[in-house]
């Protein structure tokens, strides 16, 4: 299968660790700074690879490349103009979070991927996670009875060289702020889990820390769902001095579970009526090693997006679960800047309708 990524920045290499590890065709990579090309390629040993073509432009790489499969990993800003050019070219994509900054841009990407008949995946690759596995499989189970309430806890730190280093960062139209860069996986994590149906939504954003930026590095949240179960959300880029945590707990009447780690690869509590002492046992204090707070999911998405073209199914994560994570960040954004709960589903969204939200 012949696969190219656009974007070779910072999470480019778990892309390009996934493609080795599924043994893809790497045709070519797409940057529009060349360096950031040949450093990507030289972390994994492929920069002096010549069979790797090297694009500035990823319009020319589509139309000189015979390829079925693409990676977007830019600026989150360009992912619906990029996306939406793959499947009109009939090319699969794997989208980085979020896959749009619009509801309308993650409505025309759904479209198009219909239309098309091409898979789209939204990169939520944490759902991946032995332990959120481990979790799903007993939310599915009915093991959980009835679902109280849950929370996710994002609790990282940025600093002011992060954002230096790639200034689209922090911004409206590029990026967003904490809730939609750093927090978005544990935002998927949660609704997936409490059954995706949302009532109801109360935010809050705050600018506490990082005044060089346009939008927030914290936000809270009250999800309320339509089966009757109630959220929390807290995320934020303030912590000091390093990134501590992201934790998803989940409460129902026969069970309770908290996964931790510093990117909910890990199980803190596993309380369950039904388990027995060797799956508590086994449970308790499980950890899954990571080599990045990106986690080991890449490997496992790019595997089930591959199966997925292959068995003409829909993949694992697909565009609607993007649009949903999407979805409640930018409610979160409008109830906080209108000051009121916000009902679902949104009509109409978009990243940049908070410019100027923090400005002082």
């Amino acid at each position: 299968m012949n696969y190219a990524l656009i974007g070779c920045g910072r999470i480019a290499t778990n892309h390009i660790t996934a493609v080795m590890n599924n043994n893809l065709n790497l045709v070519a990579v797409c940057d529009v700074i060349p360096e950031h090309m040949e450093s990507l390629l030289a972390k994994h040993g492929l920069e002096k690879d010549t069979s790797i073509a090297r694009y500035t432009d990823y319009k020319k790489m589509i139309e000189e490349n015979d390829l079925d499969l693409i990676g977007i990993a830019t600026e989150s800003g360009l992912h619906e103009e990029i996306a939406l050019y793959c499947i009109h070219h009939g090319i699969h994509v794997i989208i980085e979070k979020p896959m749009a900054m619009s509801i309308a841009g993650a409505d025309a990407i759904i479209k198009a991927a219909e239309e098309n008949n091409v898979k789209v995946s939204a990169c939520h690759q944490n759902r991946f996670n032995i332990a959120v596995q481990k979790m799903r499989g007993a939310v599915e189970a009915g093991r959980f009875g009835r679902i109280s309430h849950g929370s996710i806890h994002v609790r990282w730190n940025r600093n002011e060289d992060y954002y230096t280093q790639a200034p689209w960062r922090g911004t409206w139209a590029q990026d967003g702020g904490c809730l939609m860069n750093q927090c978005i996986h544990g935002i998927d994590l949660l609704r997936w889990m409490m059954g995706d149906a949302i009532d109801t939504v109360y935010g809050v954003t705050r600018q506490q820390l990082h005044d060089y930026l346009e939008a927030e590095d914290m936000g809270m949240a009250v999800v309320q769902f339509k089966n009757g179960a109630v959220a929390t959300v807290e995320g934020t880029t303030n912590v000091y001095p390093q990134n501590l945590e992201e934790t998803l707990y989940l409460f129902g009447e026969k069970g309770t579970v908290k996964l931790g780690g510093k990117s909910t690869n890990a199980i803190d509590v596993w309380d369950l009526a039904d388990a027995d002492d060797h799956e508590s046992t086994e449970n308790n204090g499980f950890h899954e090693a990571t080599s990045n707070v990106y986690g080991n999911g890449h490997t496992s998405l790019y595997r089930d997006v591959m199966e997925a073209i292959e068995q003409d199914r829909a993949p694992y994560v697909d565009a609607q679960a993007g649009k949903n994570a999407l979805e409640l960040v930018l409610a979160i954004y409008q109830s906080a800047a209108e000051g009121k709960p916000v009902k679902l589903p949104l009509d109409a969204c978009a990243s940049t309708d908070f410019t100027g939200r923090f400005e002082r």
